[in-house]
C-alpha cells in the first residue's frame, strides 16, 4: 500500500465517529432557586442565576441547551434561555404578579439540552429543581378606618387612658405597607390626643356645663407614611356628674298678656342621684318688687280702687299728687315713671305739715289709717324713730297726740286720748314686730282702731300687737295741732321736724268714724299677677301647698320624688291685667332634701330663671258720632239745652294676626292683619270749649247728677268744659257724655259752639282721638235738624259694644298666594264688593226716613234727656241675603259695609271698636293734675278734687 491511497480511509476512521456522537450527558442546574420579583413587573431576580450545563459540550447539540420548561400552569412565570451554548436563562412573569393575590410562588424547573442532532432528537432534560419566588409588596393602598363614625361617652371631671379605640387596615400585602404605623387627630385645639394603636384619651378634665359634645377628625398613616384617604370623625359626648338638683327648665319664660295661665316648668324634674328620700320641700318665688308698688297690681289711684272695692267713702288722702289746692306735697320726693300713684321717697330730710282744713278734725273711736310703704333697716347702731304719721302741738308744747312710726323694724301706732276721756290708764301705745317692715319691699298696711282695740292688716294678712302701753290721758289744753308725713312736728322752743323717716310711702289716707272690712283690705292690696297651679286634683295626696297671701310664694311638700316633680311641672304664672306691665319678673326656688334619720343629705342648688312679661297690643281708643249738630234757638234756651253728644260712640280696638278665610267657598287662605274690638276701662273724658270760655251769665256745660248714679263716676265743670272722671267701663262713660247738657239762654248773638272731647284709659298711657264737635244756632227757622247722612248712625251698623268683632285690614300678608287660593280670593273681594255696592244703595235710600226720626228726637228734649241707653239695630241687610248666602258671608259683607260708612263718618277714623268690659281691669292710674292737661290745651279749673 502506498500513502497516498491510506488518507481517504484516515480521514473517514476519524469523522465517523464524530458523525456517530450519541447524547451521553444530562444537563444540569442547581437543585434550587429563590427569586425575587415586584408586583406588577416581569423580572424575577433568581439566587442563583439560572445557568444550565452539559458534560456533552462543546459537541453541538448534545452540548447545548435549548430550553428551561416549568412544571405547573397555575405558575405565572416562564424561563428563557438566552446563551444556548453558556447555558444562561432568566425567570420572569408571564403575566402580572399581584402580592395582594398571591405573596408567594414555588414550582420545578428542569433544563433541557438540545439532543442528538439538528432534529432535537434524544434531547436529554436535567433534574428537577425548586424554585421559590417571592413577590415584593408596592404600597398601592391608604389605610381605610374599620368603622364609618365612632362614638363614644366620659363623664366630665375624669381623666381616662382610653376613651375608644379606632382602627384603620391597609389592603396592601406586606408588612411594611398594610400595617398602620401612626394615627393623627386633624381637629385643632381639643383637649383630646391618640396613640400609635388608635386609643383616643382626654388631656383636660372636661366640663358639662362648658362643652356637651365634640366632634373630631382622626386620619390614620401606614408604614410607608400613606394617608388615609378619608378621615374619620369621632363624637364624644360628655356627660355630668350626678348632681342633685332640677333638671329641664328654662331661664326664660315668655308670657304673652291674655293668654291666662302658663306653666313655668312643664319638663322639670328633680335628680336626687338615686339616694332614698324622706321629704322633699321646694319654695318658688316670684319677684315682683321692682315693678311700682309691686306685684302688678291694679294701677288706677286709690281713690279709684276704693270705689272699686266698695269701700266707705270719706277717707281723706294725705299725700295727693301736688297740684294749686294740694302743694303740701310739691317739695317732696317723688319715684316717677310708675303706672299707679305717686310714689313719696323720704331720705331723711324731708316732710310735709298737712293744712288744716284738710286734717280730719273729728276722728271717733273707729278710724282706719292706710297706706303702702316699702322701709329697709334704719342706719346706725341706735336707731331712731322714723314717723310716718304725726299729729302733734302746733306751739308751746310737744305732745303727740297719735302718730304712727317705725322704731328698731317696729311698727307702733300712738294713741293719746284727750278732752272728754277719763282719767285713768287708757291704751297708749301699739307694737308689731315684723320682718315685712325691714325687708325693703312694699306692703300694704292697714290699722283698724276700735279703740281701745287696735288691729293691724299687712298684706291683707292679719296681725294682734304684741305689746299695748298704757297711759294717762293728755289734759286738755286750746293749743292746736299740726298732723305731719314724714316727720313728726316739733312746737316747742324753737318749731322744726323731728324723727324724720327713711323709705317710701304711696296712698297714706285715714279715714274717721269708720273700720275697714277685710273684704276691701284684701281687694286693695290684691295682686293681678302671681303664682298659681293648675289641675289640682291630679296632685298626689302627699302633696302640701300653700301661697303667702299676695300669691308671689308658692311652697310645695312632698314624701315622693315623683309626686314634687309632677306638682312642680304644673306651677303656672298668671296675671288677669289686661294691659299687664311689660318686662322681666325674677323666680327664685329653693329646695331642701331629708333623708331619713337625718336633717338635710343633699345640697339642691337654687334655681334662678325669669318671666319675660311680653308688651300688649295697644288698644287705640275711638270717639266717633256726629261731628256738626244744628239746633234752632229756642232748644238752646229750654230748661234742659240740647245733648251734644247724644250719638257718641267710643269704641277701642287691637291688632291681631289671624286666619283669613273667604267665607263664601269655606276655603282656608292665609293669615291677615285683622282688628279686634276689646271692652275695657276709661279713666277720665273730658270736654274742652274751644274759642272762648262759658259765660256763666248766659250758658252752662253740665251734667245731671242722675247720669252718674249706679256709675263708678264723678264730674267736675268750670268755665273750660266738663270732666268726667272715675274707673268705668267704656259704656257708662258713653251713656253718661250723651246726657251731657249745653245749655244757652241768650243764644241771640251766638252762632256756633265748638268742643273737644278726649277720653284716656291708665292716666293717659292710652288716649283716644280729639273728637271735634260743633253746635250751630239757627235763628228765625224753622226746627229742622241739619241731616248729616255721613254722620247719622245708619240702621245697618252693628251695634257697638257686640264682644269681639273682627275686621280684615288686608287681604293677605306681604307675599304671593298660591293660584288656587288667589282666585278664591279674587272671587271673595269681587263677591263683597258687589254686596257694598247694594248696602250703599240701600243705606241711601234709607237716609230720609232717618232723618225724619231724628227730628222727632228733638222735638221732644225731655225724652232725649232720659233716652241714654244703647240703641240696637238689625241690619235688614241680614235678611236679604239669608237665602243666598251663609251666616259666615253675611258677616264680612256686613262688617265690610260698616268700615266705609264709619271711615267716612269721621273722617277717615273708623269707629268699628268696641271694648271688652271687665270691672277689674287695672292699669295706670291717678290721673295727672288738670295742670298739666291744662298745657296740652285741655280743661282749666282746679283739679284739685279730681282723683283717680
Amino acid at each position: 500500500h502506498s500513502s497516498g491511497g491510506l488518507y481517504p480511509f484516515a480521514i473517514i476512521y476519524g469523522i465517523l465517529p464524530l458523525l456517530f456522537t450519541v447524547n451521553k450527558h444530562k444537563p444540569w442546574i442547581e437543585a434550587s432557586y429563590h427569586g425575587v420579583i415586584t408586583e406588577n413587573m416581569d423580572t424575577v431576580l433568581l439566587d442563583p442565576p439560572l445557568v444550565a450545563l452539559d458534560k456533552d459540550a462543546p459537541v453541538p447539540y448534545a452540548g447545548e441547551i435549548c430550553a428551561f420548561k416549568i412544571n405547573g400552569d397555575d405558575a405565572p412565570f416562564e424561563a428563557v434561555v438566552l446563551n444556548r451554548t453558556s447555558g444562561e436563562g432568566v425567570l420572569r412573569a408571564s403575566s402580572p404578579v399581584d402580592c395582594e393575590n398571591q405573596k408567594e410562588y414555588t414550582f420545578i424547573i428542569q433544563a433541557y439540552d438540545c439532543g442528538a442532532g439538528p432534529s432535537g432528537a434524544n434531547w436529554k432534560k436535567s433534574h428537577k429543581a425548586v424554585v421559590h419566588i417571592q413577590v415584593d409588596d408596592v404600597n398601592e393602598f391608604s389605610p381605610i378606618f374599620r368603622e364609618s363614625l365612632y362614638k363614644a361617652s366620659i363623664t366630665e371631671g375624669k381623666i381616662y387612658d382610653s376613651i375608644l379605640q379606632v382602627e384603620a387596615w391597609d389592603q396592601d400585602c406586606s408588612p411594611q405597607y398594610s400595617q398602620i404605623c401612626n394615627y393623627e387627630i386633624v381637629t385643632a385645639g381639643t383637649p383630646f390626643a391618640i396613640d400609635r394603636n388608635g386609643n383616643i384619651r382626654n388631656t383636660e378634665r372636661l366640663s358639662y356645663d362648658k362643652q356637651q359634645s365634640y366632634k373630631i377628625m382622626v386620619t390614620a398613616f401606614d408604614c410607608g407614611q400613606k394617608r388615609a384617604k378619608e378621615d374619620v370623625v369621632v363624637h364624644i359626648e360628655v356627660k355630668p356628674v350626678c348632681k342633685p338638683g332640677w333638671q329641664g327648665w328654662n331661664k326664660r319664660v315668655d308670657y304673652e298678656p291674655g293668654t291666662g295661665s302658663k306653666q313655668l316648668f312643664p319638663k322639670m324634674h328633680l335628680e336626687t342621684c338615686g339616694g332614698p328620700l324622706s321629704g322633699v320641700k321646694a319654695m318658688v318665688e316670684l319677684q315682683t318688687n321692682h315693678i311700682g308698688k309691686g306685684c302688678d297690681r291694679e294701677t288706677y289711684s286709690e281713690k279709684s280702687l276704693q270705689k272699686l272695692c266698695g269701700a266707705a267713702s270719706g277717707s281723706t288722702d294725705l299725700l295727693p299728687a301736688p297740684s294749686p289746692s294740694t302743694n303740701w306735697t310739691a317739695a317732696l320726693l317723688t319715684d316717677s315713671g310708675r303706672d299707679s300713684d305717686l310714689i313719696y321717697r323720704f331720705d331723711g330730710r324731708q316732710a310735709a305739715n298737712v293744712p288744716d282744713h284738710v286734717v280730719p278734725q273729728n276722728l271717733t273711736d273707729q278710724f282706719t289709717i292706710a297706706t303702702w310703704m316699702k322701709h329697709g333697716p334704719s342706719p346706725g347702731l341706735r336707731a331712731e324713730k322714723e314717723t310716718l304719721l304725726c299729729s302733734s302741738d302746733k306751739t308751746e308744747m310737744n305732745r303727740h297726740h297719735y302718730s304712727l312710726y317705725v322704731h328698731n323694724c317696729r311698727l307702733v301706732f300712738l294713741l293719746r286720748r284727750d278732752f272728754t276721756q277719763l282719767d285713768t290708764f287708757r291704751p297708749a301705745e301699739f307694737h308689731w314686730k315684723l320682718e315685712q317692715i325691714c325687708d325693703k319691699e312694699w306692703h300694704y298696711y292697714v290699722i283698724n282702731v276700735e279703740f281701745p282695740a287696735v288691729t293691724l292688716f299687712v298684706d291683707g294678712v292679719t296681725y294682734e300687737p304684741y305689746l299695748v302701753t298704757d297711759d294717762w290721758p293728755i289734759h286738755a289744753s286750746k293749743i292746736d295741732t299740726q298732723l305731719t308725713v314724714g316727720a313728726c312736728w316739733q312746737g316747742q322752743s324753737t318749731p322744726r321736724f323731728t324723727q324724720y323717716f327713711r323709705g317710701s310711702l304711696s296712698g297714706l289716707t285715714i279715714r274717721p268714724g269708720r273700720i275697714e272690712t277685710q273684704k276691701v283690705i284684701s281687694c286693695l292690696q290684691a295682686c293681678k299677677e302671681g303664682l298659681d297651679i293648675n289641675s289640682l286634683e291630679s296632685l298626689a295626696k302627699d302633696i302640701k301647698f300653700h301661697f303667702n297671701p299676695a300669691q308671689s310664694v308658692l311652697v310645695v311638700e312632698g314624701e315622693d320624688v315623683d309626686s314634687i316633680n309632677t306638682a312642680m311641672t304644673k306651677v303656672s304664672y298668671i296675671n288677669s291685667r289686661q294691659f299687664p306691665t311689660p318686662g322681666l319678673r325674677r323666680l327664685h326656688i329653693t329646695t331642701t332634701v331629708q333623708c331619713f334619720g337625718e336633717d338635710t343629705c343633699l345640697s339642691i342648688p337654687d334655681i334662678k330663671a325669669v318671666v319675660m312679661v311680653l308688651p300688649p297690643s295697644e288698644p287705640r281708643i275711638t270717639i266717633a258720632g256726629s261731628n256738626r249738630l244744628v239746633r234752632p234757638a229756642s232748644d238752646l234756651r229750654g230748661p234742659l239745652g240740647v245733648a251734644p253728644f247724644k250719638e257718641l260712640h267710643i269704641t277701642s280696638t287691637v291688632f291681631y294676626i289671624r286666619p283669613y278665610m273667604c267665607w263664601i267657598f269655606d276655603i282656608l287662605s292665609f293669615q291677615t292683619l285683622s282688628l279686634m274690638e276689646v271692652m275695657h276701662n276709661l279713666d277720665y273724658c273730658d270736654v274742652l270749649v274751644i274759642g272762648e270760655e262759658l259765660n256763666p251769665d248766659r250758658e252752662s256745660l253740665e251734667i245731671h247728677h242722675s247720669a252718674l248714679l249706679g256709675k263708678h263716676l264723678d264730674a267736675t265743670n268750670s268755665t273750660s268744659g266738663i270732666s268726667i272722671y272715675g274707673v268705668d267701663s267704656m259704656a257708662h262713660y258713653e251713656q253718661a257724655l250723651r246726657q251731657v247738657r249745653y245749655r244757652n239762654w241768650r243764644p241771640a248773638n251766638l252762632s256756633e259752639r265748638r268742643f273737644r272731647l278726649t277720653c284716656s284709659e291708665l292716666n293717659g298711657r292710652y288716649t283716644s282721638n280729639e273728637f271735634n264737635l260743633e253746635v250751630s244756632v239757627l235763628h228765625h227757622s224753622a226746627p229742622v235738624e241739619h241731616a248729616n247722612h255721613m254722620a247719622v248712625q245708619s240702621q245697618y251698623m252693628r251695634p257697638i259694644h257686640h264682644p269681639l268683632m273682627m275686621h280684615s285690614l288686608n287681604s293677605h300678608m306681604s307675599g304671593s298666594a298660591p293660584p288656587a287660593a288667589t282666585v278664591v280670593i279674587v272671587v271673595c273681594i269681587a263677591a263683597l264688593v258687589v254686596i257694598v255696592v247694594i248696602g250703599v244703595y240701600r243705606i241711601h235710600a234709607t237716609h230720609q226716613e232717618g232723618s225724619r226720626e231724628d227730628e222727632d228726637e228733638v222735638k221732644d228734649a225731655e225724652e232725649e234727656w232720659d233716652n241714654s241707653a244703647l240703641t240696637i239695630t238689625v241690619n235688614p241687610m241680614e235678611v236679604t241675603l239669608k237665602d243666598a248666602l251663609g251666616d259666615e258671608v253675611r258677616q264680612e259683607e256686613h262688617e265690610e259695609e260698616e268700615e266705609e260708612e264709619e271711615e267716612e263718618l269721621v273722617g277717615g277714623v273708623t269707629s268699628a271698636e268696641s271694648e271688652n268690659t271687665d270691672e277689674e281691669e287695672d292699669d295706670d292710674e291717678g290721673r295727672e293734675a288738670a295742670k298739666e292737661r291744662k298745657q296740652k290745651g285741655k280743661l282749666g279749673w282746679d283739679s284739685s278734687s279730681i282723683t283717680y
